[in-house]
């Protein structure tokens, strides 16, 4: 009797703790949040990306690198078989046509995978490097390429691997071969991964890369998402989703980054894109997570573009700029600027580009 009075105690106490992970989870997931659709003026959808733009780039003259047919187990896919690509896109365009890159041979696109994207631009020639997270065959590697615009071609150059990066979410290039990733998951394997999702694990982190030196340089989060620098490069900004909020952090002369202070948000973010004059951050962000993960077309997952301005004041506004409830654009995923030109990317479904410049129309 008094065994069984004890594990009857054990299971209840195991099935309490489960249920409270649960209901932390769904928390974090901002489960039952329904925000208000808030329109822009001029904005369409742009033809030929119909199957995902996750995450942008868009370079000082205007062109655009967009990684497109991200595949997830926990992500909705409209063409499952179809290999991923890297778009280019002129926003000095008055109607810019996404055109797919073709990439050199001897990579294998047929596995081609494409998460976080990034660019570099060499100084002294410059040559500019496309930093591409890739997920093959459901494992994590960066992959380099030189941008050949003459072409629109892609030459690769490299493929990274590392055990401190088992599985990357977003990458910001620093130089030719150097760069901060986003780890969001401490395992690889998917099964571990929900786990840590699911018992609300710190274990995601920042990890800095380059030949003669990888390291982690931060640690503690729940999700980290999006990455990216400052104008003056002296500061890194990290996204960490399921703790709703942007984590502000000093980088270091030894690559190290240092804690500033940390933004709440309402919402979840997921990439960040930094106005190079402002120093403005532009936030993709998804308004409920919990419809990602569990996809209805007949509710889906909404967007939720949100600017944060005098981010390194002691009073940093936040702003919502655009939501919607997935009737227009579902799950978005990053948002950027160019001039009066707002591009917003999703994980599996369209874009969105808004003319912020020309009088108001209803959006097609």
């Amino acid at each position: 009797m008094g065994k069984l009075l004890t594990v009857g105690v054990v299971l209840g106490g195991l099935l309490g703790f489960l249920s409270e992970r649960f209901l932390t989870y769904r928390s974090r997931l901002l489960y039952d949040r329904e925000p208000e659709n808030k329109d822009l003026p001029n904005c369409r959808l742009i033809e030929g990306i119909e199957y995902g733009s996750e995450d942008l780039v868009i370079l000082p003259n205007g062109l655009t690198f967009i990684s497109s047919g991200l595949k997830s187990p926990i992500l909705k896919s409209f063409a499952p078989d179809r290999p991923g690509e890297i778009f280019l896109l002129d926003l000095n365009e008055a109607d810019p046509k996404p055109v797919v890159l073709k990439i050199s041979d001897g990579f294998d696109v047929s596995s081609f995978n494409p998460h976080g994207v990034s660019a570099h631009i060499e100084e002294t020639d410059n040559v500019v490097y496309v930093f591409v997270v890739n997920h093959p065959h459901g494992t994590s590697t960066v992959e380099i390429f030189k941008f050949e615009e003459e072409n629109n071609y892609l030459l690769h150059l490299k493929t990274i691997k590392h055990e401190l990066l088992p599985s990357i979410d977003d990458i910001v290039a620093l130089g030719p071969e150097s760069f901060y990733a986003t780890v969001d998951y401490y395992f690889a394997n998917f099964i571990m991964q929900y786990v840590e999702i699911l018992l609300g694990l710190p274990w995601s982190s920042v990890v800095y890369y380059s030949p003669t030196d990888v390291k982690e340089v931060a640690c503690g989060f729940y999700f980290t998402n999006g990455i990216n620098i400052s104008p003056a490069r002296k500061y890194i900004y990290i996204a960490d989703s399921l703790d709703h909020s942007i984590h502000i952090m000093g980088k270091d002369d030894n690559n190290s980054l240092t804690p500033v202070k940390v933004i709440p948000l309402e919402t979840i973010p997921r990439s960040i894109d930094v106005d190079p004059v402002t120093g403005n951050l532009w936030v993709g962000c998804l308004p409920n997570c919990w419809k990602l993960f569990n996809y209805d077309p007949e509710s889906p997952p909404g967007s939720e573009v949100i600017l944060i301005q005098n981010i390194l004041s002691d009073e940093p506004v936040v702003t919502q700029v655009y939501a919607n409830n997935g009737s227009v654009l579902q799950g978005s995923s990053v948002a950027a600027v160019y001039e009066n030109k707002l591009i917003v990317g999703t994980g599996f479904h369209k874009a969105l580009l808004c003319d912020l410049s020309e009088p108001e129309h209803d959006v097609a």
